[in-house]
């Protein structure tokens, strides 16, 4: 009997779609499909000039943003860097970092979480965001949950330094 999953292709319009309030998910390939959990894939796309996220970090993976789409730009610790078209980004766990699209014209990225898990997180904010902004003790909780710590402060710094918005366009 084979452990092998099943084999699989995903339609460039296909797998559960959402919102992540400034960017959206789609999810491509769940830690479940994997062996031992090896990694998650998610896509990103982002509208222009939008913050991903606030600056944060993660305890138990690391995430590799390969640029599909646009530009993107990071901050990872202290330093910026812009990712084109077929460029690779790598966020290390335990790394404060955030990213956006740096350009004026849609972004897309693939994102890897390895090891995976983490693409539950974005599962949850999904499915909570569908009734209405989650308020933000129960961010922070979730947050908790899958080891991410974030600085909600840092929002207003990352939009107005790199002439970005935050939250649904």
């Amino acid at each position: 009997m084979s452990t092998h999953p099943a084999p699989k292709v995903l339609g460039p319009r296909e797998g559960k779609s959402g919102s992540l309030g400034s960017i959206g998910v789609r999810f491509m390939i769940d830690t479940d499909e994997t062996r031992a959990g090896g990694f998650s894939l998610v896509e990103h796309p982002m509208p222009p000039r939008a913050l991903a996220a606030p600056l944060h970090r993660h305890s138990r993976e690391d995430e590799y943003s390969y640029v599909l789409e646009g530009r993107m730009g990071a901050l990872l610790g202290d330093e910026v860097v812009y990712a084109e078209v077929g460029d690779l980004v790598h966020k290390p766990r335990d790394q404060w970092h955030t990213f956006w699209n740096a350009g004026e014209t849609p972004c897309r990225i693939l994102e890897i979480i390895a090891p995976g898990g983490f693409e539950r997180f974005f599962d949850e904010l999904v499915d909570a965001g569908a009734a209405g902004p989650p308020d933000l003790a129960w961010i922070a909780a979730l947050s908790a949950r899958y080891g991410l710590e974030q600085d909600l402060e840092s929002i207003p710094v990352l939009c107005e330094r790199f002439g970005l918005t935050f939250g649904q366009p």
